[in-house]
């Protein structure tokens, strides 16, 4: 690939990014050369390098091998030289060569207020609300009204994949559509920082706080990424305040609350634990539920003759507990499996299509370290919920405790069954039925098993 060839794929993934993303991230790659598959390009710092080899690689080697290139897939490296390149690829592409060096050195500031890229998919439309994040929800909720601003900053904070970045996005997407005067800039705290670099590489650092302070809802996912970074620090917590005193919205996302933020300063964490604070609590089973019933009428429109079976749905919401990310995708590999090997989705295909998801999902979680619990739970002792006594003070622990060791573990009926006494497997078969039934006849059980399941996936 020459480097007129990269000028006319330039054009195409214009096309295919919008004006704002090219300028941001894809003007700035200098074409070094091509060899055995690879396409070498230069870039400015390793955070461009990594935003646009994670976002757009895919789609620069697809775009240049639908130009017939044999290219395989794309390398970046920051060269002594680059900021001085970083002018050149659009430079080769613009109809009026006169303007573009200006429009160059400008674009990465004023442009930038179109915000980084918003996933259509994360809407509030798409968000299934439960009580870990139902507090969580309605805040954004309130906070996309672009009404009076009621608390400042709103701080979103909760572990990967519990919804904080698709509310930060529906709530973007929200104001865009109901209030289009508002100048809403959304982006994470890495891409605060390029920009905030470059500004001071470029010597224009005034446009870089005119922009940012002339927003009116300033949005930043995942904040914690600017702890240590002094410089970076001291911009952020000027901005932040010039913005609070205009009464302008200030919306945040952490993985963590303000006050564990490592190396944040406590000016900044002062700051942030202002508004209002609000943690998205690991999600429980009937809002995993709720999420995977959801997606499966995605799924069903995609494959719509394939059937799955009874169970499913309630088997990988109790199994995959931790992150509703690989829940979906879970969801979306068994879908895609099936379809590919012509079969309805039957407890059989899931556990060997998602073998390695459910072993990489499985908590440590022990029958013994069930049985304990359950006994704790119920007051009675060890040797009592696996003893011989069939009273109904011992019984009904000891099938709560079998329901939750074949739900929250892999061992099988036998196994179980030994556990329990060495009972038969059919005795765990009959016990788990029992409390299946009763789970829906009987509110204090499932209260206790919902209680147990939680204490034992913390």
């Amino acid at each position: 690939m020459t480097d007129d060839d990269w000028g006319l794929l330039q054009d195409l993934l214009r096309a295919s990014v919008g004006k704002n993303n090219y300028t941001n991230w894809i003007a700035p790659l200098s074409y070094v050369g091509s060899k055995d598959g690879i396409a070498s390009f230069s870039v400015p710092t390793n955070f461009l390098g990594n935003y646009v080899s994670q976002n757009f690689g895919d789609l620069i080697v697809y775009q240049a091998q639908q130009a017939g290139h044999k290219i395989q897939r794309v390398h970046f490296s920051v060269l002594k030289n680059a900021p001085s390149s970083v002018s050149k690829p659009q430079v080769s592409t613009q109809p009026k060569p006169a303007q573009a060096p200006a429009k160059t050195q400008s674009a990465t500031i004023p442009d930038a207020l179109t915000s980084a890229p918003l996933d259509n998919r994360f809407t509030f439309d798409s968000f299934v609300v439960g009580k870990p994040n139902e507090l969580a929800h309605a805040a954004a909720r309130r906070v996309a009204e672009g009404g009076p601003v009621t608390f400042n900053p709103l701080f979103l904070y909760g572990g990967v994949g519990l919804g904080k970045t698709h509310l930060m996005h529906a709530i973007a997407h929200e104001l865009k559509t109901t209030r289009p005067d508002l100048k809403v800039l959304y982006l994470s705290a890495e891409q605060f920082m390029y920009r905030f670099v470059q500004a001071l590489r470029e010597r224009k650092m005034m446009d870089f706080k005119s922009l940012f302070r002339a927003v009116d809802v300033l949005m930043v996912d995942d904040v914690q990424f600017i702890g240590g970074k002094g410089s970076t620090q001291e911009e952020f917590f000027h901005t932040f305040n010039a913005l609070v005193d205009q009464n302008k919205q200030i919306i945040i996302s952490a993985d963590r609350a303000p006050g564990e933020i490592k190396d944040m300063e406590d000016r900044i964490k002062s700051r942030l634990q202002c508004g209002l604070v609000v943690d998205l609590h690991p999600t429980d089973y009937e809002l995993r539920l709720g999420i995977l019933q959801s997606k499966v009428e995605v799924q069903r429109a995609q494959y719509p003759t394939l059937q799955i079976e009874e169970g499913i749905l309630e088997f990988l919401a109790h199994r995959i507990s931790t992150n509703v990310r690989v829940l979906e995708g879970a969801l979306t590999r068994l879908f895609a499996f099936a379809s590919l090997v012509g079969r309805d989705i039957t407890m059989d295909l899931t556990v060997d299509c998602l073998s390695d998801v459910l072993r990489a999902s499985e908590r440590k979680i022990t029958i013994e370290e069930i049985q304990r619990r359950v006994s704790e739970h119920y007051n009675i002792r060890l040797s009592e919920l696996i003893g011989p006594k069939r009273v109904r003070n011992f019984a009904r622990p000891r099938q709560v405790a079998m329901y939750l060791s074949k739900q929250l573990t892999s061992r099988s009926l036998p196994e179980i069954g030994r556990r329990f006494g060495g009972r038969d497997h059919t005795t765990v078969m009959h016990g788990v039925k029992r409390i299946e039934e009763l789970k829906i006849q009987d509110g204090q059980i499932a209260e206790d098993i919902e209680m147990l399941r939680r204490s034992l996936e913390e």
